[in-house]
């Protein structure tokens, strides 16, 4: 029976609490903070020799690895993980260079509301 399968009993879910996954750690270790809306995706580099990788860890470089990129939030829910614990285990990931990250765009970048009604307006006039 491999590690994994002792962590979760068929009727209580899992029996290790968060903070074990996350190795006590309730900040991630890269400098940056992943926002809820931040995407990520694999770089597709093998994973370092010297990379101490969890079960977890290795769960979520699968869900990312799937060749499009996820939002944090997406993520931590296909994996039934608190977004804390998958915002300490995904700076792991950063600082070994497995994932990157692409912040969500700033509000100022995004159309206007006005400019949102033209097009609308545009269009139905076609």
């Amino acid at each position: 029976m491999s590690r994994e399968h002792e962590w979760v009993d068929e009727e209580a879910g899992p029996v290790v609490r968060p903070y074990a996954v996350a190795r006590g750690r309730t900040r991630s270790s890269s400098s940056g903070a992943l926002d809820l809306l931040a995407t990520v995706a694999a770089t597709g580099l093998p994973v370092p020799a010297q990379a101490e990788l969890s079960a977890q860890h290795r769960r979520l470089l699968g869900q990312v690895s799937h060749g499009r990129s996820s939002p944090v939030a997406e993520v931590a829910s296909d994996l039934s993980l608190p977004v804390g614990v998958v915002r300490v285990l995904l700076g792991d990931l950063i600082d070994h260079g497995l994932i990157r990250v692409r912040q969500p765009l700033a509000k100022a970048s995004s159309p206007t509301e006005n400019l949102l009604r033209e097009v609308i307006n545009g269009l139905k006039a076609l």
